[in-house]
C-alpha cells in the first residue's frame, strides 16, 4: 500500500517537473527570437530610422545573418505582440 502512494507521488511530481521544464524551454525559445530581432534591428536600424552601427560593420555580418533577416521578416509579417505572445507562453490570461 505504500509503494503505491509513494509512486503514484513520483508520477504526479515528475509530470509537474516535465511540465515546467516545458514552459522554460517555451519561454526561452521565444526570448531568443525576440533578441535575435533586436540584434537584427540594431545592425539594420537605418531602415527603420533608428542609429546605426558603421556600415563596414553591418557589410560584414551580413552573410552570417541569414536566420537574423528571416525572423525579422516574419516578425513583421505577423506583426504580433511580443507582450500577449510572452503571457501566453507563461500562461497568464
Amino acid at each position: 500500500m505504500g509503494f503505491s502512494i509513494l509512486s503514484f507521488l513520483r508520477g504526479v511530481f515528475s509530470g509537474f517537473h516535465a511540465s515546467q521544464r516545458e514552459n522554460a524551454v517555451a519561454l526561452t525559445i521565444v526570448e531568443t527570437e525576440e533578441l535575435e530581432n533586436i540584434f537584427a534591428l540594431l545592425l539594420l536600424g537605418s531602415f527603420v530610422g533608428l542609429p546605426s552601427p558603421p556600415t563596414f560593420l553591418a557589410v560584414e555580418l551580413l552573410p552570417f545573418m541569414e536566420k537574423e533577416l528571416k525572423i525579422l521578416n516574419r516578425r513583421a509579417r505577423d506583426a504580433g505582440d511580443m507582450l500577449a505572445e510572452m503571457c501566453g507562453v507563461m500562461g497568464i490570461e
